[in-house]
């Protein structure tokens, strides 16, 4: 088929195909883009939390509302450690200050030498006197576990003591020291200037997300502190159960609490799967407000190529007969408004990929999202052209079956 009569149609009525062209290229930068964030959310809101099995393990607030003493906040602590180890399907019990993706957490910064004016970099903080790793069955990448003798009391209200040993995630340890392959034994300090506590590396861990899990490499900077705190009324702890006890555990450890404390007490348990929900509920309703509006501009690209299509069957009625009369045969009428569909989509999708390009780096500029990769060009492309072509074969078959009989008696 010669392409130079279709050129001609189009040049003399310019409006209509430039409109689709612009439509299917504000599609297609769109739709790009759109599909490659959902596509980043959906990646960052899968990332492992570097907790093993999260279904079983979960996170129990008391908070206590009659004031205490240092002794009396640190036998407190250990009785309810023992009474909720003591409750049947609990695996285990780790007294934290913390929770991985909770949304509620505190950050320090930490640096490399105390004649720093600025920390190095800002992470989050696990105190615990118990075992993370073995509760929240953490992947020791090298290193060990903390020792008992490793774990002071600290009264955060007057006490100057801190601890001197540290396990930090193998993500922080790369951003510290990003020339070395082992972090063992590396001195870290906790602050800046005299002040700043000394910490010694004596574990790395493959993986623990931060309570704000953000979705820069920040999400897994995170250090755990072997460290007994008081002087809060609030103590948390995170619980491991059996598989599928998660339920019935979580009321059996609250009202084994309740029952046992000689004061009133306020209580708040929530699941590490509740948490993952909570932290990404925004991701999961940005996504899906971004496919919702993807689907409604192929809708309307769509319904703009029909309307089009239709208005130029109905235009040319007189001239598809003559042709059907001169002996054109529907198949060559129908390839004609096809090929004819097809150069429109073509200069919107060319335009389309340059604006796709142009908006990816203003995104990228802004909002720090990584640069979209060309495969989500070729399908936008792809898609869009398959789209012309089954918007117009609609309107190119009712071309195609007018017989010349009819089209040369319209006016």
């Amino acid at each position: 088929m010669q392409l130079h009569p279709i050129l001609s149609a189009l040049m003399r009525n310019k409006t209509g195909p430039l409109l689709v062209a612009v439509q299917v290229a504000l599609s297609l930068a769109i739709l790009a883009n759109a599909l490659h964030i959902v596509q980043v959310r959906q990646a960052v809101a899968s990332r492992p939390s570097g907790i093993e099995h999260e279904a079983d393990v979960y996170s129990l607030r008391i908070r206590h509302l009659d004031h205490r003493d240092h002794q009396a906040q640190l036998n407190e602590q250990r009785r309810e450690t023992a009474i909720l180890r003591a409750v049947s399907g609990v695996q285990s019990v780790s007294y934290t200050t913390q929770m991985p993706l909770s949304r509620s957490g505190n950050y320090s910064g930490l640096s490399l030498d105390r004649k720093q004016l600025t920390s190095s970099v800002s992470a989050t903080t696990y105190y615990s006197p118990d075992s993370l790793i073995h509760t929240w069955g953490l992947q020791l990448h090298e290193g060990r576990d903390f020792q008992p003798g490793e774990v002071p009391e600290i009264d955060t209200n007057t006490s100057q003591d801190y601890p001197h040993s540290v396990i930090i995630t193998r993500q922080l340890g790369a951003k510290l020291w990003p020339d070395s392959s082992s972090y063992l034994g590396k001195t870290v300090y906790y602050g800046t200037g005299a002040s700043a506590k000394e910490l010694r590396v004596v574990g790395v861990v493959a993986r623990l997300q931060t309570p704000g899990a953000q979705i820069t490499e920040q999400a897994d900077f995170s250090i755990l502190l072997p460290a007994r705190l008081t002087g809060d009324d609030l103590s948390t702890y995170t619980i491991r159960t059996e598989p599928g006890q998660l339920d019935r555990v979580m009321k059996e450890t609250e009202t084994a609490i309740r029952n046992a404390s000689a004061s009133p007490v306020i209580t708040r348990l929530q699941a590490v799967s509740e948490m993952r929900r909570d932290r990404y509920r925004a991701d999961q309703a940005l996504a899906w407000m971004l496919v919702t509006v993807s689907v409604l501009l192929l809708l309307i690209t769509a319904s703009g190529i029909v309307g089009m299509a239709s208005l130029w069957v109905t235009q040319r009625r007189k001239q598809i007969g003559v042709r059907r009369a001169l002996g054109a045969r529907r198949s060559d009428i129908l390839r004609y408004f096809i090929a004819e569909n097809l150069l429109i989509t073509s200069a919107g999708v060319v335009a389309g990929v340059l604006l796709a390009l142009a908006l990816n780096q203003l995104l990228v500029s802004q909002l720090e999202l990584p640069r979209l990769p060309a495969g989500y060009l070729l399908a936008g492309a792809g898609l869009l052209w398959a789209l012309g072509v089954a918007a117009v074969y609609g309107p190119a078959w009712r071309a195609a079956s007018i017989s010349p009989a009819t089209a040369t008696r319209s006016t």
